[in-house]
């Protein structure tokens, strides 16, 4: 049987998924020791000394016979546009500009032309190179400036003489992948009225081996603001880049991101290949090495992104995130200081909710905010004096609203909306401690925009870890926490923990926006009486069209569960299920996929790895349906929350159990081809359970923890 990666949905393949595997564990064994038989076998497969993304290339990298296919089916397209590959030069090595040629030549698309521009190279073998590689293919022209303008001026000559419809931008020393035109033309297919096509991408030595692949979200407007993420590769309408005037010199470096600014204003047209499709070369005067070697690009950006701040109309300042160029930070200037209505739900623990309103009113520096307690049936005294002393010390901003019910989150909320005055309304757990003194400003900031929705915040365990920083649907199987557990000095997978992102939820424990969006989408569903409320009405939000934003410069201490514990699952295990069912039933399309977040990453664990292939084999004591492998793996589920290497061995550990929640008997696994061995069943793992709650109880013996041997080789 097989599970692809720790996931709630494993494969089935049988014995050739089996087989498969084993076969591409070896494999990339073999690829590390310079097998002359894996050459043999898969010559096309690129070199990466990361395990995990030398198996990925393995499985994803086009075979020879794929590419020769390629080239068989591009002519039955029913749209075969012309690329206009566009590439300013000025002396480059001889050897990086010869492949990076070459890889245009080698595509399986076949209607391109490739403009090179020489920007008056100095080096008499680039001159050579580039006239010998014109006479041999007829595609490629060259044309020879006198002098040095910059990349920003070669390239608008290049596209002066440009004859197709859509534009690809081409570094001298970069690659393409055989099969980036395909795959580009192939989208276009599908989205004929794309302005902006962009991939994958990853980066490429010397060597010509592979390494830090960056596997991009769908199109994600803020987080755009934030860095100039889709990078490479990317694709243009040409007609609509010469609208625009093509490249602005002025913006020297930092030009293609000053064009994409302006043309996104233009169109929300615009389509993510999720495959990797550029390799951005490594040298020692690349920014793809280090980007202190060309602060200009950086400053440039930050001119450009200035710019388009002021031109659409919502003033505010750039700010770029220290020790992290290419990275900034969009504060927005607030047109009017609005009431913000804080509802806080509360039941008892007086110590906790102390430190939460402590924090809320001797921190706070937005002017003009209220704070709603709804008092959910406190009992214990100190609580009710607790909450007399704040009333008599805030009488004007903090107002106690009793409501004796059953605990629902969802009902709770929208009855502090109910006496809330503010034109912004933010829900704050109980559990929670503000750090950051403007966080109430750097929140109006967002919400005021038309087009925000919810905006949340960076929370942290008492730690300094993270325990949110945006959440990701269809990880852990419904939804789940970006980054947490990861430390919060580190600025997260591509600088995601840095810098402000879109995500399709935000938590519920920090969360802002404004009534009249609050009000349009339905409120809070009080059928979800605890689990889910926030990313359903996060969700809503995105269905209306508005955009939710995740912010890294608004931060507080949130005590995850310390005010009604973490097991309201087990309290509640029917009312928590019934959340879980209908998040399925009605989001089924984001938990499947989410477009902040790659479909190339995991969706298991929180720290945006590349998924692991692992097999398992499992027998339920009481299987409900035929007891075989092949059959009773239809029926089960799987989470390996942990997997490493150490002194030769894997160590794992996760969960198991049948669909209807049966123990299993037995428990075969099987790392990426390698090693086949038997998990041990019944250890308890309260750990698993706190982040899985829907399992039940977590005594029922299907966690397991396993260790076996493995030949796989440290890089």
């Amino acid at each position: 049987m097989s599970a692809q990666e720790p996931s709630m949905r494993p494969r089935i393949g049988g014995a050739l998924s089996v087989a498969r595997l084993r076969y591409h564990g070896w494999l990339a064994g073999a690829l590390h020791t310079g097998s002359r038989l894996a050459r043999i076998l898969r010559p096309d497969v690129p070199l990466s000394r990361d395990q995990a993304y030398q198996l990925w290339l393995i499985e994803h990298t086009p075979t020879r016979n794929r590419l020769r296919q390629m080239k068989r089916q591009m002519q039955s397209l029913v749209k075969q546009p012309l690329f206009s590959l566009v590439m300013p030069v000025f002396n480059p090595p001889v050897r990086y500009l010869l492949e990076a040629i070459e890889s245009v030549r080698a595509q399986a698309y076949l209607h391109w032309e490739l403009l090179i521009v020489d920007d008056g190279s100095t080096n008499p073998a680039v001159a050579a190179l580039l006239e010998d590689s014109a006479s041999r293919d007829g595609r490629i022209t060259v044309q020879a400036l006198g002098h040095n303008g910059g990349i920003a001026a070669a390239s608008n000559t290049a596209i002066a003489r440009a004859a197709g419809a859509y534009l690809v931008l081409l570094d001298h020393d970069d690659l393409l992948t055989p099969d980036a035109l395909y795959e580009v033309a192939c989208a276009l297919n599908e989205q004929p009225d794309a302005d902006m096509i962009y991939s994958d991408e990853d980066k490429v030595d010397e060597h010509g081996v592979l390494s830090g692949p960056f596997f991009k979200p769908d199109w994600c407007p803020d987080s755009f603001l934030s860095r100039m993420y889709v990078c490479h590769l990317t694709v243009l309408r040409r007609g609509l880049v010469e609208a625009l005037g093509r490249f602005r010199t002025e913006y020297e470096g930092g030009h293609v991101y000053d064009l994409v600014l302006r043309l996104t204003e233009r169109s929300d047209r615009i389509l993510h290949i999720p495959k990797i499709l550029y390799h951005w070369r490594i040298h020692s005067d690349s920014t793809a090495r280090d980007p202190a070697v060309k602060p200009w690009v950086y400053e440039a950006d930050h001119r450009a992104l200035q710019r388009a701040i002021d031109r659409r109309g919502q003033p505010g300042q750039v700010v770029p995130v220290p020790g992290f160029p290419g990275f900034y930070i969009v504060r927005y200037q607030i047109r009017q200081y609005d009431k913000v209505s804080i509802i806080i739900p509360t039941r008892d623990h007086a110590e906790l909710l102390d430190k939460c309103l402590a924090s809320v009113f001797a921190k706070s520096t937005y002017p003009d905010f209220e704070v709603i307690l709804i008092d959910n049936g406190s009992v214990e005294p100190p609580t009710a004096q607790l909450i007399a002393t704040w009333t008599k010390r805030e009488p004007e901003r903090l107002r106690c609203i009793r409501l004796d019910i059953p605990f629902n989150f969802s009902r709770l909320c929208n009855h502090g909306v109910a006496h809330a005055r503010g034109t912004y309304l933010l829900f704050l757990n109980n559990d929670t401690e503000v750090i950051t003194p403007d966080w109430i400003d750097g929140m109006v900031e967002q919400a005021q925009r038309p087009a925000i929705g919810a905006v949340g915040a960076l929370l942290l365990y008492a730690d300094g870890s993270i325990q949110h920083a945006g959440a990701i649907l269809g990880l852990g199987g419904l939804a789940a926490h970006s980054h947490r557990g990861c430390s919060s000095e580190s600025p997260g997978y591509a600088g995601q923990v840095i810098s402000i992102n879109n995500y399709l939820s935000v938590a519920g424990a920090c969360l802002m926006c404004r009534r009249t969006v609050f009000d349009e989408v339905g409120r809070f569903l009080e059928d979800l009486p605890s689990g889910y409320e926030d990313v359903d009405l996060c969700l809503k939000m995105i269905e209306k069209g508005y955009r939710n934003v995740w912010l890294p410069h608004v931060k507080l201490f949130h005590y995850e569960g310390q005010s009604r514990g973490r097991d309201y699952a087990l309290k509640e295990p029917v009312e928590y299920q019934r959340s879980a069912d209908y998040m399925v039933r009605r989001w089924r399309k984001f938990i499947d996929h989410d477009p902040c977040y790659s479909p190339n990453l995991t969706r298991a664990f929180e720290d945006y790895r590349l998924p692991i292939d692992v097999e398992l084999a499992g027998n339920p004591l009481t299987a409900p349906y035929d007891s075989r492998p092949s059959r009773a793996l239809k029926h089960f589920h799987c989470v390996v929350d942990e997997l490493k290497m150490s002194d030769g061995r894997f160590l794992i550990r996760g969960w198991a159990m049948g669909k209807k929640g049966e123990c299993l008997q037995r428990l075969d696994v099987d790392i990426d081809g390698l090693d086949i061995g038997h998990a041990t069943l019944g250890v308890p793992r309260q750990d698993v359970y706190d982040c899985y709650p829907l399992l039940g109880n977590h005594e029922s013996g299907y966690f397991f923890y396993h260790a076996l041997r493995s030949p796989i080789r440290r890089c």
